[in-house]
């Protein structure tokens, strides 16, 4: 076999090309997700769709297609006018409000002892400062 390839030369050939590419072989690992993490509140549309789902069920117990449902959901959404809209409106802001409370409690249960630390290197920013100031009266 004069000039051509062997089975190893066409396997490393074949290893070359797979490690081509910007970021080749190199996966970014996404950062754990905290399961005490509060969960984001449903938007007016889907407080809408669990109460529409419950009387679809109701008018069409034969159905068994999940899509059927929500394609039948979001129509009605459509030709809702917005004052038929309003009570969905308020249950969702209901709920982005209390999820904007536990937010805020989650967050100071995970800055925890970081407050602390701010608090001392500002005093202690304060007091190099003052210190000084001493220096340069002394001069």
């Amino acid at each position: 076999m004069k000039g051509g390839q062997t089975k190893s030369d066409s396997m490393q050939a074949g290893n070359k090309l797979k490690g081509n590419g910007a970021g080749a072989g190199k996966r970014a690992k996404k950062a754990a997700k905290d399961p005490n993490k509060p969960k984001r509140p449903a938007s007016a549309f889907f407080v809408f769709m669990e109460e529409f789902r419950k009387q679809y069920k109701e008018a069409n117990p034969d159905n068994r297609s999940v899509s059927a449902v929500g394609k039948a959901g979001g129509e009605k959404w459509k030709s809702m006018t917005d004052a038929e809209k309003a009570p969905f409106v308020q249950k969702a802001e209901k709920r982005k409000s209390e999820y904007n409370k536990k937010m805020q409690a989650y967050n100071l249960k995970l800055a925890g002892g970081g407050n602390d630390d701010e608090s001392d290197k500002s005093k202690s920013e304060v007091n190099d400062e003052d210190e000084e100031d001493e220096d340069e009266d002394e001069d």
